[in-house]
């Protein structure tokens, strides 16, 4: 019989082992469920520094994943490390994270402004630098004519913006954006985009999660891919957006003048089929949806169309899911 190492490392040690460069999140078979409802199960992963997309359907776990990492629930089961530490509970390692839920909870009877102060205050911040860090915030986000508007007055892309803004308020190491670019027209998508991008720039990680893989195109080229639960796959976008090409997707486009907008898009080799749904609203069927969306963003301006909503099938995109984990 041989007999073991005198100093055999533990899994525990060996799970904080560190390399050169220290994942942002060490995830070990993770499980976390809601009675009979499982919303994680047996999830491993690990995510290094920089930009990462965490794309699933809806209810794939997305959300429960990402309450995980900032520390708002706790595993039932596995090991998770976030920065190096337990996230659960750790009041040091909160001021090191940004989080962007993606629950509307803003107070509607403050001001854009007094509610990312308030919550720097919370953390902390002195009145001050406070004050100066949420205007600096809001204007990073757009909002810097509408800061001293109370937010309930706000439309629902204004809302995002302002919950965006106070995840990026103090400055964190590492930031998660739960559906960040959920009711945003296509302009402030843009602009969104590239704020992740500078903040990512200037050494921020972040960890941003979508139902729909074209919204990450452009800022990163790692893609987590979960479902049910579990990790499905992970790799560029280009690995990813080629196991699902094989499927087409559908975009449903509501305008109050569609009718050009829809000619135009609808010319092209991508494009299967278009379907008018009533006198302003079309179902699109596309096997690029990523060059279809790049389309549209050139168009609305040309046609001044008065886009009222965009909206990619979750049904179609869970029967694609469906499909890989066969």
């Amino acid at each position: 019989m041989s007999a073991e190492p005198e100093h055999a490392p533990s899994a525990e040690a060996a799970f904080l082992e560190k390399d050169e460069v220290r994942p942002i999140i060490e995830a070990r078979g993770l499980g976390r469920w809601y009675g009979e409802v499982v919303g994680l199960s047996d999830l491993t992963v690990t995510i290094p520094p920089g930009i990462t997309g965490l794309v699933g359907p809806n209810g794939a776990g997305k959300s429960t994943f990402m309450k995980c990492v900032v520390g708002e629930l706790r595993p039932q089961r596995g090991g998770l490390r976030v920065l190096g530490q337990d996230p659960f509970a750790n009041r040091a390692l909160y001021s090191e994270m940004g989080f962007c839920p993606q629950q509307d909870a803003l107070y509607d009877q403050l001001t854009a402004h007094q509610f990312v102060e308030h919550l720097l205050r919370i953390g902390g911040a002195r009145r001050g630098d406070a004050r100066v860090r949420a205007e600096e915030a809001l204007q990073r986000v757009h909002l810097e004519e509408a800061m001293h508007r109370r937010c309930g007055t706000f439309s629902k892309g204004m809302r995002q913006r302002v919950r965006i803004a106070q995840a990026i308020a103090h400055s964190p190491r590492f930031i998660v954006l739960d559906e960040p670019l959920t009711g945003l027209d296509p302009v402030a998508r843009h602009q969104m985009r590239t704020l992740f991008t500078e903040l990512a720039d200037q050494g921020a990680s972040l960890l941003i999660s979508s139902h729909v893989l074209h919204e990450l195109q452009g800022l990163t080229e790692r893609i987590v891919l979960v479902h049910r639960g579990r990790l499905l796959a992970q790799g560029s976008v280009r690995e990813i957006r080629d196991l699902l090409s094989q499927h087409p997707r559908r975009i449903r486009i509501r305008a109050d003048r569609v009718r050009p907008l829809a000619l135009a898009l609808s010319t092209e080799a991508d494009v299967r089929s278009a379907r008018w749904l009533d006198e302003e609203s079309v179902l699109f069927e596309t096997t690029d949806p990523t060059a279809f969306l790049a389309r549209l963003e050139q168009l609305v301006p040309a046609t001044s169309p008065g886009l009222q909503s965009l909206e990619l099938d979750d049904e179609d995109l869970e029967a694609v899911f469906d499909y890989l984990v066969a």
